[in-house]
């Protein structure tokens, strides 16, 4: 940990800034989005169809409006979406405590996504602007953070719901609150030697930059090929957990087993990250690294494919094992590939864009593999039925198996024929 302490000192005050900021989004998101479910169900009487539609709104908020948020990034700086975005989270995740009527929580719930849809692609591209060549390891470091957030928030968020949800909504959006507060201050403002503009100094408006990435083939061809990744990396929260209560029950077991999954994928990350990236970064080519991270990824699944080939214990330790061990393995080999991708995919993108409006290729790339996730969950939960009406415990795990190697097979295909190092052209405008 020391190690990784004094890595971040070693970038400039802005990507420290950024590393901390996402950190704290994290934890103020977790502690509270877990547990938004329960209380507008059990708190305020909701059905589940308003309770889905709430969540959804939320998330469809943020995917649907990523790439308007990275264009404005673009357009009008990185900072000042940050900024609007964290100051919008705060006035949503206040709302959420307060308010118990369907359109006041809907309008909290669009506004948190929308936040989200705000200042992910800025943060992301003001830190390969700033962490500049050593980008991938910025990255690596930016992905321990992020988890480390995602770790602890719902343990904050547990202990702060079991004396009070308003209280968890408080807590939250005071930190988004002291967060803008911070970057307002502190986050240091786009220097003119950081900002390519045109020679003409002219700005290019939305349509435009819209039409020159999606003209941006390359980049398009590698955000297909790179969707199956976050639909693999997502089942540590819909098909693990699935198995671990199908076979462990819904007690204490399966509580304390499903915590395990997230306990393994976050530690092992914030422990491992900057080790797996220097290790590939030295033996590997970023192409490479690439297609061996989403083949891990895939093979992440045998060990729940081999679990079907054994009889199930009737009870006791066996069972407890039976029910933990797989599961755990493939949410280590889960955190492993996306260990050995995440740095070099976002450096990729980067390339691909030729080092131009940046952010809005990374807000179009987060909708592109949001969409992905969302059909690719429809599919793996009418796998996960398929199977238990048909008898066939295995079919699940194949299909994910075979979509982790038809993703690394696709990347192999774009690297032999050279589309992962394309740059958009040089008329291309860049960030404001």
């Amino acid at each position: 940990m020391k190690g990784t302490l004094a890595q971040v000192r070693s970038y400039e005050r802005s990507v420290q800034l950024l590393m901390v900021n996402q950190f704290t989004i994290n934890l103020g998101f977790y502690m509270l989005m877990p547990y938004l479910a329960a209380h507008l169900s059990g708190t305020l009487g909701l059905s589940g169809l308003l309770v889905g539609l709430i969540l959804g709104v939320r998330n469809f908020s943020q995917q649907g409006m990523f790439l308007v948020g990275g264009s404005l990034a673009d357009r009008f700086g990185y900072k000042p979406l940050i900024v609007a975005g964290c100051v919008l989270r705060t006035a949503g995740f206040a709302t959420l405590g307060f308010v118990d009527s369907l359109p006041s929580l809907l309008a909290a719930s669009a506004a948190t996504g929308l936040a989200g849809a705000l200042f992910n692609p800025a943060v992301r591209a003001y830190l390969a602007a700033d962490a500049k060549e050593r980008r991938v390891e910025a990255f690596a470091l930016f992905n321990v953070f992020y988890q480390a957030g995602i770790l602890l928030g719902p343990l904050v968020g547990m202990v702060l719901t079991g004396v009070d949800f308003q209280i968890t909504c408080l807590v939250s959006a005071g930190i988004f609150a002291l967060l803008s507060v911070v970057q307002i201050r502190a986050l240091p403002a786009r220097r003119a030697d950081d900002t390519r503009r045109r020679e003409d100094g002219a700005r290019a408006g939305l349509r435009s930059q819209w039409r020159l990435v999606f003209s941006n083939r390359p980049f398009l061809l590698f955000s297909a090929a790179m969707i199956g990744s976050y639909v693999l990396s997502f089942q540590v929260y819909l098909a693990l957990p699935l198995e671990v209560r199908r076979l462990g029950g819904d007690g204490e077991f399966g509580t304390a087993a499903v915590a395990l999954l997230f306990a393994v994928s976050g530690l092992s990350t914030i422990l491992g990250q900057t080790r797996v990236t220097a290790w590939c970064k030295a033996r590997v080519e970023p192409d490479h690294a690439l297609i061996w991270g989403l083949v891990t990824m895939g093979l992440a699944f045998v060990p729940l494919l081999l679990a079907t080939a054994m009889p199930v214990p009737r009870d006791g330790v066996g069972l407890w094992l039976f029910a933990a061990v797989p599961p755990a393995l493939s949410a280590l080999l889960l955190a492993l590939g996306t260990m050995i991708a995440y740095p070099f995919e976002m450096d990729t993108i980067v390339r691909l864009s030729g080092d131009r409006l940046v952010a809005t290729h990374y807000g179009l790339y987060n909708t592109i593999c949001g969409v992905g996730i969302t059909l690719g969950n429809l599919l793996t939960g009418a796998s996960l039925d398929a199977a238990r009406a048909a008898g066939m415990s295995a079919l699940p795990w194949l299909c994910l198996l075979a979509l982790g190697l038809a993703c690394a097979g696709a990347l192999y295909g774009l690297h032999r024929t050279g589309r992962l190092t394309a740059a958009v052209p040089e008329g291309v405008p860049t960030t404001a």
